[in-house]
């Protein structure tokens, strides 16, 4: 590994976790990403892969049969990871925070119920917010959860954007509900929706339609989920309490947003390393283009950018993990990440010169790949009015 964007003060278990990820990454993942993403191809060799090493059950707590780390662990390997393919690192992320959904809101059974086969990778989760007509603006979701006489609930609704649309076995699902109180903020619940893999029905008034065909993120499955009648049991709400799905979801996308820094972080770090491997293979002018001042310049700023953002992202994740809110670092975090990482892809493109632009090397995909951390989990002028809000709050005349 190389010194770019290394972390100190990690403990012998993180590093042994961290070498274990990153030399998968070299001999699994980046060797097929190129022939895979091309063709829009799963892939399931690399995901057994993850589920033997232990990453899908990285964060849950050894007494459910994960490996009880921290999200800084989780983060890093998410860097590594989205380092060889960042569509991998998005294989895992939703599936993550669901799983971290359910340790800090679920109850004692449902976290019984799905954390140990959670942990093995047997359960696969997704995370359910958007809509068609809606994205950041989560108080105008429209799915409804209604209360039956029996009192289970009916969900009827439509939602976008599902990342493991169809492999996902379990969706944290936000709707609207009648039981909270006049704040619509407070009259939302998250339920636990269990459904099979695949696209069709996959549950009784559960559809996943098909994939979303997008410009890249290719390889893991995008799709939308639609709910006609859905009979769901009080007990699948997550927590056992209506009403508090808005601040439970709230939370996931805090981590959210540290899990989107560290896959910006990924691609940066792998657009610095073609980058400065092309400049110094290709020659003009008699000599290696590295040596040109104004590649050298570009270079030097990639790499303090690179590092920049690292250090953003790791500062977020340990703050997470001591328990406090990160809503401002997380969305520093991921705000810088997703611009930094766009414009270092971008100077390695530029590098590259015209072969950059043949899918024959690798600086293509990241091109694709890039602009999807300018959008995930809320663009930088979302992030910018969360942070500013809380500036306002602290820093109050």
């Amino acid at each position: 590994m190389t010194r770019l964007a290394q972390t100190e003060d990690l403990t012998d278990i993180q590093q042994e976790i961290l070498k274990a990820v990153h030399q998968f990454v070299e001999d699994k993942i980046i060797p097929v990403a190129q022939e895979l993403e091309h063709s829009d191809t799963y892939p399931q060799e690399i995901v057994d892969g993850l589920k033997e090493l232990g990453v899908f059950g990285l964060t849950i707590p050894e007494e459910y049969g994960g490996l009880g780390e921290s999200l800084l662990t989780y983060a890093l390997v998410v860097e590594e990871i989205a380092r060889g393919w960042m569509s991998v690192s998005g294989v895992i992320n939703t599936h993550f925070i669901v799983a971290y959904l359910l340790m800090q809101h679920g109850t004692e059974e449902q976290k019984k119920k799905y954390l140990p086969r959670m942990a093995t990778g047997e359960v696969r989760g997704a995370f359910s917010m958007s809509e068609p007509s809606l994205g950041s603006d989560v108080s105008a979701v429209s799915t409804k959860a209604t209360k039956q006489d029996d009192g289970s609930y009916a969900i009827t609704g439509q939602k976008m954007w599902l990342t493991n649309g169809a492999s996902s076995t379990l969706v944290a699902l936000l709707t609207k509900t009648d039981e909270g109180a006049e704040s619509v903020y407070k009259n939302m619940t998250t339920f636990l929706v269990e459904k099979e893999a695949g696209f069709g029905e996959t549950a009784q008034g559960v559809t996943v339609p098909g994939k979303i065909e997008k410009m890249g993120y290719k390889g893991v499955e995008t799709t939308e989920l639609i709910l006609e009648g859905h009979q769901i049991a009080a007990d699948q709400i997550l927590g056992g309490t209506p009403g508090k799905g808005f601040f439970q979801m709230m939370d996931g996308v805090e981590v959210g947003r540290v899990n989107v820094a560290a896959r910006a972080c990924g691609l940066a770090i792998r657009g610095f390393e073609l980058g400065i491997a092309y400049a110094q293979q290709r020659k003009t002018f008699g000599k290696i283009i590295a040596e040109h001042q104004a590649i050298l310049f570009r270079l030097a700023e990639m790499a303090t950018k690179v590092e920049t953002i690292h250090a953003m992202m790791v500062r977020a994740a340990r703050l997470k993990d001591s328990g406090g809110r990160v809503d401002v670092e997380a969305g520093m975090a991921k705000m810088l990440a997703s611009e930094y990482a766009n414009e270092v892809v971008e100077d390695s493109f530029r590098i590259h010169g015209g072969y950059g632009y043949s899918k024959e090397y690798e600086i293509e995909r990241l091109m694709r790949e890039v602009k999807f951390m300018l959008i995930g989990e809320g663009t930088s002028d979302i992030q910018k009015m969360i942070i500013g809000r809380q500036l306002l709050k602290e820093y109050k005349a």
